[in-house]
């Protein structure tokens, strides 16, 4: 009889939910006994709800795994909104300018560059498709302990119950428990930052397109929704921050339209408020045996070009391809060898956009004007570029 392997994976959020579901419809998956586990209770998506304050820009091509699974066509035709073009531009300049960047989806040949996406929609998809396997669903369940044993992990519940793992999927975001209780270390870069998050209602439709503007406390980002409202990510000081979410809505509405130079009017603050700090984060080790991170638990990077979400869910996959191969080869899903071809694939792609992301929020918010007039320059000449511009689009497009 052919062996099975436990595999547990903790954290329910997209990510983690998204590698479980991989592995759980995947071509081995009567090799796999598998278990999410997640303090928090199960999340629930309704049309009747609000749109949610937390949103994620996903690309074309990470919406393409969203259908291997059976998960997009929902997803699509409930509360999803798609965006043909970028405009982006320096405080300095304006949209029209030479020196602006400009993306439409019809100059690569796709119908369009992403989608922005409720997370909570994003995980209910993957839930249903999750609760059609025999995968184990444990919301509300809080871990206790991790004990390394010979070959496997112990999860230790707080309700007494001990779950072995052949395989633990650290999947449980920035601040992840597995990484700490592992003693896996991580490298951050405070930016100095925090982002001011809420949807307002703009005097001019948006259009379809994500808008985003250098400032130099921050970049501020303006991202289309489906009912005509948009989404504001305002990476900004600390101090800014928190005026504005001090402020009274009107104040507020003024604030970001200053900040946006009435691009799109007159911004009328029509939902929720959030801030929270900005840091770079990236894990010294994605992987020991039988264990491995994925997502915001192995990097975290600014939010200013909206690659997050599609990092880890590009971790969710190479993960599940890779445990597949194992298993198909006759390997132990968990040991290192197997693993480490994960962590390869992954950790270097991920290190150069968090590092890129990080100096581009750092070329912006110079005062200089000689790096800014280099700045504007380099901006036009990127414009000119053809192959460079070409490459950049396929990887923001997630095609690459």
């Amino acid at each position: 009889m052919n062996r099975r392997y436990r595999i547990v994976v903790v954290g329910g959020g997209v990510t983690g939910l998204m590698a479980a579901t991989l592995l759980a419809k995947g071509e081995q998956r009567d090799a796999l006994d598998i278990t999410l586990i997640d303090a928090a209770p199960r999340p629930v998506f309704s049309l009747d709800n609000d749109v949610d304050l937390r949103v994620s820009a996903i690309a074309a091509g990470t919406a393409d795994l969203f259908d291997s699974v059976g998960a997009w066509d929902y997803a699509a035709a409930t509360r999803v909104s798609p965006y043909t073009s970028m405009r982006i531009w320096d405080e300095s300049d304006t949209p029209e300018s030479a020196s602006a960047l400009r993306f439409d989806a019809d100059e690569f040949a796709a119908r369009q560059l992403g989608f922005i996406v409720e997370n909570v929609l994003l995980q209910d998809v993957l839930l249903y498709q999750l609760d059609k396997t025999a995968a184990a669903l444990r919301f509300e369940s809080r871990i206790r302990a991790l004990r390394r044993k010979p070959h496997r992990y112990d999860v230790e519940l707080e309700s007494g119950q001990t779950l072995s793992a052949d395989l633990l999927i650290g999947a449980d975001g920035a601040r992840s428990f597995v990484r700490s209780s592992v003693g896996i270390d991580v490298n951050e870069w405070p930016y100095e930052q925090t982002a001011f998050v809420t949807h307002l209602r703009p005097e001019k439709p948006h259009g379809g397109i994500a808008w985003q503007r250098f400032l130099r406390g921050g970049p501020l980002g303006i991202l289309p929704l489906d009912d005509g409202r948009v989404s504001v990510v305002w990476s900004t000081s600390p101090e800014q921050a928190q005026a504005a979410l001090a402020a009274d809505d009107e104040e507020t509405g003024r604030l970001i339209s200053d900040a946006s130079d009435y691009v799109l009017g007159e911004l009328v603050l029509a939902g929720p408020q959030g801030a929270f700090p900005l840091c770079a984060r990236h894990a010294v080790s994605y992987v020991l045996p039988n264990l491995a991170l994925i997502g915001d638990a192995a990097h975290a990077i600014h939010p200013l070009a909206g690659q997050g979400a599609n990092l880890g869910l590009q971790d969710a996959a190479e993960l599940a391809a890779q445990v597949s191969r194992a298993l198909a080869e006759g390997r132990h899903p968990g040991d290192r060898p197997v693993l480490r071809r994960y962590e390869r694939a992954r950790k270097g792609a991920n290190a150069t956009m968090l590092h890129f992301m990080t100096g581009l929020n750092r070329l912006f918010a110079t005062d200089s004007k000689l790096i800014g007039a280099i700045r504007s320059a380099g901006m036009r000449a990127f414009n000119r570029s053809g192959p460079i511009r070409e490459q950049a689009v396929k990887v923001a497009l997630g095609v690459d």
